[in-house]
């Protein structure tokens, strides 16, 4: 897979080592000579030169790339970023960096973005992880479908308890992806059952989120 990333700051540096070590195709993109460190990341391929432009897009042959990550701190040029690269290149998947969470609503297909991670939102969401059990935390948002990827951890006294997957009546527009059970990660099937103390991982629409919290905190009829 071939991967644009966009600022080669501490973040897109980082970004690409994770995606070389996977075995992926990466290119390093910044106008800021300060920023190329190639020796920092020898394995990538590095492009000095501004993402807003689209001749400096055209020499990056982003639509030759699968996925473009916009990761620079500034917000204004993640979403031109993300524009330029689904409506002139058709990149197929865009992720964006939402440095201000006060520009988060911005992030969405209208720019062209299928995914916008908020640094900010994102520990705050794994703060409360670390505190809530029973309550829905906002991991990650995707912007086709007005979809989030939540999080839930399975309360002592809930009604779920000891019950298989496959028999919960789940809201319409959500799906079981993920059980973090200890230090085990679980791929769930039907035949699964759900314990106490499981971190549930859902893909679910926004309209649905509450749906899916009340289900989840119903008592058992003997607590």
């Amino acid at each position: 897979m071939r991967v644009a990333i966009a600022g080669a700051g501490a973040v897109g540096r980082s970004i690409a080592g994770e995606l070389l070590e996977n075995g992926h195709e990466v290119l390093l993109v910044d106008k800021a000579p300060t920023a190329i460190s190639v020796e920092r990341v020898p394995q990538a391929e590095w492009l000095l030169a501004d993402a807003c432009e689209i001749t400096s897009l055209d020499e990056a042959a982003l639509q030759r790339c699968n996925v473009v990550i916009a990761a620079t701190g500034d917000d204004k040029v993640n979403l031109v970023v993300s524009l330029l690269a689904k409506t002139e290149y058709g990149v197929p998947r865009v992720v964006a960096r939402v440095n201000n969470p006060k520009n988060e609503w911005l992030f969405n297909e209208s720019w062209g973005v299928d995914v916008a991670v908020s640094t900010p939102r994102l520990m705050s969401a794994l703060v409360e992880e670390a505190v809530s059990v029973g309550d829905l935390v906002r991991l990650l948002r995707f912007s086709h479908g007005d979809a989030n990827l939540v999080e839930l951890t399975l309360p002592e006294e809930s009604a779920l308890a000891g019950t298989q997957v496959g028999d919960v009546e789940w809201p319409e527009d959500t799906s079981l992806v993920t059980i973090i059970r200890g230090t085990r990660v679980l791929t769930p099937s039907r035949e699964d059952s759900l314990e106490a103390g499981d971190e549930l991982l859902f893909v679910a629409a926004q309209a649905r989120e509450e749906q899916l919290e009340d289900l989840l905190s119903v008592r058992r009829e003997d607590s």
